[in-house]
């Protein structure tokens, strides 16, 4: 079965840990009953997240975020079917922003707009391979 992924980048809202966990509450129960896994990568300057699981429902799930005034300045980074999951027992992991993710610096700068989407997921899968 093919997967379908998609990664977008936002700006935090307000972002303290009561708006954070309101955030990855709403996803975990929302992706476990529309069969989405994925993670979200946050810090106070950027949401990095992907999301994992049927085209229609992720898509969707797209567009309820894109939606969310929680969310600033959304920006989809890719889109794509895949053949496994990263994530398979998350209906959502939270990360926070570690020191081998991108400076703030580097985020201002557009560095999304450079770098190759493949890039952006070996941190995702990065991220797995420590909890597996």
């Amino acid at each position: 079965m093919n997967i379908y992924r998609l990664v977008y980048k936002s700006k935090p809202f307000g972002y303290d840990q009561a708006i954070l966990n309101g955030i990855l509450s709403d996803a975990i129960n929302y992706n476990s009953k529309n069969n989405i896994t994925g993670a979200l990568i946050c810090r106070d300057d950027i949401y990095l997240q992907l999301l994992e699981g049927p085209k229609y429902e992720v898509n969707l799930t797209f567009e309820k975020i894109s939606n969310d005034d929680r969310h600033l300045e959304i920006e989809l980074l890719l889109k794509e079917y895949c053949n496994k999951r990263i994530f398979p027992g998350w209906n959502m992991k939270d990360d926070p922003a570690r020191t081998w993710f991108w400076n703030k610096e580097e985020i201002n700068s557009g560095i999304f707009n450079k770098i190759p989407r493949a890039k952006i997921i070996e941190v995702f899968e990065k991220i797995a391979n420590q909890i597996n």
